[in-house]
């Protein structure tokens, strides 16, 4: 049984002629009568009388509403597809740490919705690790992680984003950390840390740093999301190691560099056995075209680096 039979069954019901049946179709008679007759011998009963009149068999008038609704579903499938191929609806769930939802994120997303205003989003706050988890689990369609020393879970497909820099944050409205604007890791564990949560590579990565430079953090505060922490900065609870994206529009945060330097690479990653969805696509290409905007313009903050590897966004999901 074909979708094709079908639909010359309803034209057939519906004019009660072959030869006009035909022609609404557009196809011969004879074609016609063929692909019924194939259909007949499907469901093992005639659906027609071919008499002088064309009716239906009892047969006939069962199957009708049945092609009728099959007919509008298939219609409706592909009306369905249509839309979300030209992104007329559809969903797309997007994870992102919280530094690079402050840092790029909101301002991709203004833009998203301002282009796909039918596209719904969903936006997951959380740290890399379990971004990272719900990725393979199929809870979200695409992230912004950072790349951890060892690699990303191999069932997802990373594509490098941008690398910057890690510096402290102090309250800009006091005393410099430094008069040279740069700090070792044993000059920064002089002061009060504000620290952000498990799970967050950030902790790690600070943490790590301590430990190679042999001294131990003096934590004031932890457990906080990003904004807390910068927060608690600004009130002048203690300083935090942050990446450079998050001192853009924070005129009340100074910037001072680590030496030797801290670096992370931020990366766009996705479930590696999963075809990306054209509103995904469509997302990945809004986030290029933002990064490509803002380094040529005036660079997204203080030793951020754009990786222009990739020129459009099915490119940059592999």
């Amino acid at each position: 049984m074909t979708l094709q039979q079908l639909l010359y069954f309803v034209a057939v019901a519906n004019v009660r002629s072959f030869t006009r049946a035909a022609d609404q179709a557009g196809v011969s008679q004879p074609t016609l009568s063929r692909a019924l007759r194939a259909l007949e011998t499907e469901l093992g009963s005639p659906l027609v009388n071919r008499g002088t009149t064309v009716t239906l068999t009892p047969a006939g008038e069962a199957v009708l509403p049945l092609a009728r609704r099959m007919l509008a579903d298939a219609e409706m499938a592909r009306t369905t597809v249509a839309e979300l191929v030209g992104l007329q609806r559809g969903r797309v769930r997007i994870g992102a740490t919280p530094s690079l939802c402050i840092g790029v994120l909101a301002d991709v997303l203004r833009v998203f919705h301002q282009r796909h205003p039918e596209i719904h989003v969903e936006l997951a706050e959380d740290g890399s690790q379990p971004l990272v988890t719900d990725l393979v689990r199929g809870d979200l369609d695409i992230a912004l992680v950072i790349v951890p020393p060892d690699g990303v879970d191999p069932a997802l497909h990373t594509a490098p984003l941008i690398r910057e820099r890690l510096s402290v944050a102090s309250p800009r409205g006091r005393r410099p950390l430094t008069t040279r604007g740069s700090m070792t890791v044993a000059e920064l564990s002089r002061h009060n840390l504000v620290m952000v949560r498990q799970g967050y590579d950030l902790r790690e990565v600070t943490l790590r740093a301590y430990a190679v430079a042999g001294v131990t953090p003096r934590i004031a505060v932890e457990g906080g999301q990003m904004d807390a922490v910068l927060r608690m900065v600004e009130a002048g609870t203690g300083v935090a190691v942050v990446p450079d994206l998050v001192f853009a529009g924070r005129p009340r945060l100074r910037r001072t560099v680590l030496t030797p330097a801290l670096h992370r690479t931020v990366a766009l990653a996705r479930r590696a056995d999963i075809t990306p969805s054209p509103a995904v696509t469509a997302f990945a290409d809004t986030l290029l075209e933002h990064l490509s905007e803002t380094s040529v313009r005036d660079g997204i903050a203080t030793d951020v680096q754009v990786l222009p590897r990739h020129r459009t966004g099915r490119e940059l999901l592999g």
